[in-house]
């Protein structure tokens, strides 16, 4: 069948967006009727039901040990240890529902999902690392998020293939890295932002293949460069030496120097690498694909996707979706070598599922909820393959005709992701705060929860302003004192108001020479997130003029478009009225190359 674009009406914002023809030729491929909710809206919905970062002091259900959850206790929901609840000791077909078609599906899901004990974390073979959430195959590791394949990493989100480093967001291949954003393949490099195969600098911002720089921009394969300008070895120690970015007050002074610098450079509208008909930010080595950020490689024909692990095809509306999987819809938390599932969250290694709520290598499930190795199965109960496959087209036609209706008025069929109401989890303890941040009142508005935050009685042993200045004069009696964060509590970045620092954090930074910090890990996560773009997209012109000068100082008249302005049109993070100098593909490269 031959479509046409269409456009509708979302159900949510009542704003206006379009299905185009390659959309509903994913639809009719996975059997799902098109979305009422517009993108941005099925993405806020998804993001309620992933809390990464809220961990709560909570009681194993089964053994009553204590355990660290990323559920609360206010919950009410029976939470097990993550070693218990991978064994033997229990069997979630126990908790076998009869399908009931006298009321919508989603309040019989609400209703096992009251009963089913849950994994305390959303995690996958790791050790040692008990402040972990959503994470595979990680060891040694402390408050890590979103992360695969790690190794003595403390305080940082989105890890793919990282060693030994500290307060990090979005960075894959990497080793003694501090405080840096989107980055790839870098080694002892820090406070640096889109930069990759860079070795002993700092403060760099989309720069490729540097040694031993200092506050650069949009350079590649130099070393012994500050603020873009080359020195020699000599030079260069005895510039960054007299910085002193050992020293508190020192490296504040710096930020706010590289901060103006920034300004005066242009930025490329994008950073798509090795990548094929794609729109989007932060993607390596995909193709065919539409509103991709944070892509690890790998990807194809797949649209609506964040931070993907490599390894996704034929997929839409996902996040933290992929390490070879295909036909994925609407998920979170959801691949593995995983084909067909549809509308799931934490579910690993399963084939051809609908609902379903952390479960694992298991296959064809509807409605359930942490079931493990097993097959033919609705709301947890067990049945033959014929009895199944009668079964599932009634439960689809009966969404159809008794819909769920939240508080709100908005009607989940089937072929919606779940309610945003019935999540365990409120507005603020999820990651939907770090993208699309709400205050309590309108939290309240849309008919969604918000956690208060818990009365706090810490003993505050030093104050910020109290620390050491020099990292020099910080010695080891400072390990588990309570500290003060700097902001106390009166910002909006989910502040613990006090921190501690480790022994192997102390170590850390004594080896890079680098000040303590001074705010707490929850607010440093939120200073990070200042420094990427949103993971939205404006239709924009390059900005590129020849009348202007290059960083260099050399006219741009040799620019592919020579004496007039570029007219190069495309999709960027970028917002329009923002102050940066955004430029295409083409003429970023004519600059920096």
């Amino acid at each position: 069948m031959e479509y046409k674009s269409q456009n509708v009406v979302c159900q949510n914002c009542k704003k206006d967006f379009t299905i185009e023809p390659e959309d509903f030729n994913f639809y009719e491929k996975i059997k799902v009727s098109p979305p009422t909710w517009c993108p941005e809206c099925r993405a806020i919905r998804r993001l309620i039901w992933r809390n990464e970062r809220s961990l709560y002091h909570n009681t194993c259900a089964f053994s009553g040990k204590s355990i660290i959850s990323m559920f609360s206790p206010e919950t009410k929901l029976v939470v097990y240890d993550r070693d218990i609840w991978w064994s033997d000791k229990w069997d979630p077909f126990d908790y076998g529902m009869d399908y009931d078609f006298s009321k919508p599906f989603f309040e019989q899901f609400q209703e096992l999902l009251k009963r089913v004990p849950l994994a305390n974390l959303g995690n996958t073979n790791m050790v040692n690392s008990d402040y972990a959430n959503h994470c595979l195959d990680c060891r040694n590791c402390f408050l890590l998020y979103a992360s695969i394949t790690v190794e003595n990493v403390l305080y940082s989100t989105g890890m793919v293939n990282v060693k030994d480093s500290l307060d990090l967001y979005k960075i894959i291949k990497s080793e003694q890295c501090y405080e840096d954003v989107l980055c790839g393949s870098i080694f002892n490099t820090h406070f640096s932002y889109d930069s990759d195969e860079c070795i002993n600098s700092i403060f760099l911002t989309s720069c490729l293949n540097l040694q031993d720089c200092l506050g650069c921009v949009n350079l590649r394969h130099k070393s012994h460069c500050v603020f873009n300008k080359q020195y020699s070895k000599e030079e260069y120690e005895k510039i960054r030496a007299s910085y002193n970015l050992d020293s508190y007050i020192g490296l504040e002074k710096f930020k706010k120097k590289y901060a103006e610098f920034l300004k005066t450079q242009f930025r490329r509208f994008a950073f798509i690498y090795k990548s094929i008909n794609v729109t989007g930010d932060n993607m390596i080595h995909s193709k065919n694909g539409r509103m991709l950020f944070d892509i690890f490689g790998e990807l194809e024909n797949s649209k609506y996707v964040c931070h993907v692990a490599a390894g996704l095809k034929e997929s839409y509306d996902g996040y933290g979706a992929g390490a070879h999987a295909e036909f994925m819809y609407e998920s979170i938390d959801t691949g593995v070598e995983g084909s067909r599932q549809l509308f799931s969250i934490i579910n690993h290694s399963c084939l051809a599922t609908h609902y379903t709520y952390m479960c694992y290598s298991s296959k064809f499930l509807f409605g359930c909820i942490g079931v493990r190795n097993r097959d033919y199965a609705i709301l947890n109960k067990k049945y033959t393959k014929d009895e199944y496959e009668k079964l599932l087209p009634k439960i689809i036609k009966h969404m159809q005709e008794m819909p769920y209706t939240d508080t709100m008025g908005r009607v989940y069929k089937y072929g919606e992701f779940f309610p945003m109401e019935l999540s365990p989890f409120s507005y603020n303890e999820t990651i939907i705060q770090e993208y699309y941040p709400l205050d309590k009142k309108t939290v309240f508005e849309y008919g969604l929860k918000w956690k208060e935050i818990s009365e706090r009685d810490y003993k505050i042993e030093i104050k910020s302003e109290d620390l050491p200045d020099h990292i020099k004069d910080v010695d080891e009696s400072i390990v588990g004192k309570v500290i003060e964060c700097m902001h106390k509590g009166e910002c909006n970045q989910q502040c613990t108001e006090a921190f501690k620092i480790r022994e192997d954090e102390l170590k850390f930074y004594k080896k890079i020479n680098i000040a303590l910090p001074r705010l707490c890990p929850n607010c440093r996560h939120f200073e990070r997130l200042k420094k990427r773009n949103p993971m939205k997209l404006w239709h924009r012109q390059c900005m590129c003029d020849p009348t202007s000068q290059s960083y260099d100082g050399q006219s741009k008249i040799n620019h592919f478009h020579g004496k007039e302005k570029c007219t190069v049109e495309f999709e960027t993070s970028y917002a329009p009225d923002r102050p940066e100098i955004v430029y295409c593909e083409k003429c970023y490269q004519q600059e920096v190359y």
